[in-house]
């Protein structure tokens, strides 16, 4: 196992590159973690560097993910390699890539794989942080090659540059196509990405994908998606990984048959579009009536003045669990509005109980909310 660290420096990208090339041709099998991040050293720990991999594994994504537990994602070749044809496939055919995400994590990772196999040279975000102009002058080596150019991000990012309104929004509107992963993007934001001439690609998808396998509600090329009686989602195809480091009765749980079992749910729609409706564990029972997270998070981001919204159930002597909401708005927003909007698209039960505000919700990885923040703040 080659551990490569990043710091935010070219040169310790330009390292994984190198190592991710020599493990897709059948080397060393590579695990990246951050040296920015103070979990990586239990990480490290974790994924046993000194036992032997399992084989056929080039790339190790390793995570403590949302339940704290680190876990290795084993990923081989095949699975990279599938997973940056399809992309390729569906976005125009191969092209130019920025690297703009943490590269210790798929999507990032993911986006040397394609240049790679493109026969390109990725360009790279450096330093820590993400700031508008640097991504300006990160792209500019991108958006001076001719075909098709390509950049990936998570929504977070792509509101910073819509904000931005200068030279990072002009180097966002030079991309052919940006796919935005990690976490859901809001109807709003695509309105204001189509209004901006940023042509973005929602996807989703994980590392035990090898990336995002479903781009604006269509699988990729090979993947199949649907969901269990419980409306729990499965995916099968070669872009699967092939298990977890070290630990075979998770990997017997979760990859069945050919079939991955993940922690979301979400419905089949006719023509074959996958809607995906949020983590099975964000239900929350109110009342003795379930109410969907993501359902109310979807109503308060539609009235107007909001910008992002988080919500959680925190414990309830009355209700069992309480629908709670932790909001980010532009200038005021009237709490009673909002539960105005719930109440008549969801009903009493979905309406949130309380409603906090604050300047921006707490991450997790690359724009994934950290629910258990919210729910401390909010439980408290």
């Amino acid at each position: 196992m080659r551990v490569v660290w990043l710091d935010g420096s070219a040169e310790a990208v330009s390292a994984l590159d190198s190592a991710v090339a020599a493990a897709l041709d059948g080397g060393d099998a590579v695990l990246p973690l951050s040296a920015g991040d103070p979990a990586a050293p239990a990480l490290l720990e974790a994924m046993a560097p000194d036992t032997p991999v399992e084989p056929d594994t080039a790339v190790i994504i390793a995570t403590s993910g949302s339940t704290g537990t680190p876990k290795g994602v084993l990923i081989s070749p095949g699975a990279l390699t599938a997973s940056a044809v399809a992309t390729h496939a569906r976005l125009g055919g191969p092209g130019h890539w920025l690297l703009a995400t943490p590269a210790h994590y798929i999507g990032g990772l993911q986006v040397l794989v394609r240049a790679r196999l493109a026969g390109t040279k990725p360009a790279f975000l450096t330093g820590t942080g993400f700031r508008t102009d640097d991504f300006a002058a990160a792209a500019a080596a991108v958006l001076a090659e001719d075909g098709p150019r390509y950049t990936a991000l998570v929504p977070t990012q792509l509101v910073r540059l819509l904000d931005d309104g200068g030279a990072g929004l002009a180097a966002a509107q030079g991309f052919d196509a940006i796919v935005l992963g990690a976490a859901a993007t809001s109807p709003k934001l695509r309105e204001r990405a189509h209004d901006a001439g940023v042509r973005i690609i929602p996807s989703y998808g994980m590392s035990e994908t090898a990336s995002g396998c479903v781009y604006d509600g269509v699988p990729l090329d090979g993947v199949r998606v649907e969901p269990d009686a419980s409306e729990r989602l499965r995916i099968s195809g070669p872009v699967l990984a092939h298990g977890y480091r070290l630990a075979p009765e998770l990997t017997a749980e979760s990859f069945q048959d050919g079939w991955f079992r993940t922690s979301d749910r979400g419905l089949l729609l006719p023509g074959g579009r996958v809607e995906v409706l949020g983590r099975a564990d964000d239900v929350i029972n109110t009342g003795g009536v379930k109410v969907s997270a993501a359902s109310v998070e979807k109503v308060l981001g539609a009235v107007d003045g909001v910008r992002d919204a988080c919500v959680v159930g925190v414990p309830s002597p009355e209700w069992g669990e309480a629908v709670v909401a932790l909001v980010v708005a532009e200038g005021a927003v009237d709490p009673a509005a909002l539960r105005a909007a719930v109440r008549a698209e969801l009903g009493g039960a979905a309406t949130p109980k309380r409603i906090e505000f604050t300047g921006e919700l707490p991450l997790r990885g690359p724009g994934k909310i950290d629910r258990s923040a919210v729910k401390a703040r909010l439980s408290s």
